[in-house]
């Protein structure tokens, strides 16, 4: 008999910002270990406790948990002045990390000239600039995978950062003073900067893999964090405009080094509708006259918590969604901003695609395909009375219900969670996940 793990993915299956942050948190509260295993501080989550507003970066949002123990694996990439601010932060808002967060020594180094050239590549692309955050991610993924990255385990030591550091930036300068014209970097001030970073982060490097699978070998329940959506993924994205790394559930597996066959569920978070921040194809897009119908940016709650950039919104994609079920494996889903639809007659949903005649169940490959995709839509009424009250999903209004119902059945996934406001209380389970608290 095949024993399911206690474990749990969360991922996003749109284009991030999807309301991860807020999943975790509520999952986090019956969780042992929380684990966050790709990207870097270009993701963000925004969790309400109360009337006080945490961001996170980072740090895994289940610190907020006083019995939560909290691991960054090896496959995230990290801006160390970024986490020790994050840290410092969480501590003066009265929030333990030390001694209860963990780093994996594998983890990459976010340097000054990944940050540079970011913002350089993308001045030098023009048109093709794809809009990234210019945090340095994924000038630091390209320097792993060209095999010249600075991992944890050597910034906390003193030799091998010099030396590594040396070696690297006899390349970057080449690459700053014959490409870009710029001036080359003085090795002093970069080694003593990351000299004390190491020195600050010394304590909080430990073998977070090993732990991560003993914790599952004893049954102790984990969850893996994802940051960014299944759309922003490095294969399987709207490509080029995607983030660095893989942002699918086999790629959260992979960042914290834990076998496909070890994770018990995959929870997949959609909006009810679709966003999108930065450059790229949105098919469902509002057009002028539906946006003045839809709610504002602000009262969306529909702002970047990382760039602060508005976000584009459309209506919900069942295509786009259909194909993340399938990359991800999705076990069921978690549906957020309901809410948000509340004021409105009519709601459409995207089903499938046409493209020169064509019909598409799910996104075409071609960046410039998706572009042209002319979206078929299905008008369901909306239930234009509020949901920010309700308590179960049987209160829910009846056409909220078959809106929900119809969601699952085009995408393939059942609704495990519905979530109607930002507030932790403010939360449908139609499924219960973690038994023990």
């Amino acid at each position: 008999m095949v024993r399911i793990m206690p474990s749990i993915i969360v991922v996003g299956v749109q284009w991030g910002d999807e309301g991860k942050g807020k999943m975790v948190d509520i999952l986090a509260e019956r969780s042992d270990l929380i684990v966050r295993s790709q990207g870097g501080n270009n993701a963000g989550h925004t969790i309400m406790v109360g009337k006080e507003e945490y961001r996170f970066h980072l740090v895994p949002s289940g610190i907020l948990y006083p019995h939560t123990q909290c691991y960054i694996g090896g496959g995230t990439v990290i801006d160390p002045k970024v986490l020790l601010e994050e840290i410092k932060g969480l501590e003066a808002k009265g929030v333990k990390v030390r001694g209860r967060l963990s780093i994996s020594a594998y983890a990459h180094i976010i340097f000054p000239y990944h940050l540079m050239f970011d913002k350089l590549s993308e001045e030098l692309k023009g048109s093709m600039a794809i809009g990234t955050t210019r945090r340095g991610i994924g000038p630091c993924y390209s320097d792993r995978t060209n095999r010249i990255g600075i991992r944890m385990c050597e910034i906390i030591d003193h030799e091998l950062l010099a030396k590594r550091l040396k070696n690297v930036l006899a390349l970057k300068n080449q690459e700053l003073t014959k490409l870009y014209q710029q001036m080359p970097l003085d090795f002093e001030p970069i080694f003593a900067e990351y000299r004390q970073y190491g020195n600050e982060l010394k304590d909080y490097v430990s073998d977070v893999e090993i732990t991560v699978s003993r914790a599952l070998q004893e049954k102790k329940t984990v969850l893996f964090e994802g940051a960014h959506g299944t759309f922003l993924d490095i294969n399987f994205g709207t490509y080029p405009f995607v983030t660095s790394s893989n942002t699918i559930a086999s790629g959260v597996s992979a960042g914290a080094g834990v076998g496909p066959g070890r994770i018990g569920h995959v929870l997949g978070v959609v909006k009810a509708f679709t966003t999108r921040v930065g450059s790229g194809p949105l098919p469902t897009s509002l057009s002028v006259q539906e946006q003045e119908i839809f709610l504002d940016n602000v009262t969306a709650r529909e702002i970047g918590s990382t760039t602060g950039r508005k976000r584009r919104m459309g209506w919900f994609d069942a295509s786009l969604v259909r194909f993340a079920v399938h990359l991800n494996g999705i076990d069921s889903l978690a549906v957020t901003k309901l809410d948000v639809l509340d004021h409105l007659e009519k709601i459409k949903i995207c089903t499938s695609y046409r493209l020169r005649g064509k019909i598409l169940e799910t996104p075409p490959p071609v960046v410039e395909d998706l572009e042209a995709v002319e979206p078929i839509y299905e008008v369901m009424p909306g239930w234009r009375s509020s949901t920010k009250e309700v308590k179960s999903y049987e209160d829910l209004p009846k056409n909220a219900q078959r809106y929900l119902d119809r969601i699952a059945a085009l995408v393939g996934a059942p609704v495990s969670i519905v979530s109607i406001g930002p507030e932790r209380d403010r939360t449908l389970f139609l499924q219960q996940f973690f038994a023990k608290l």
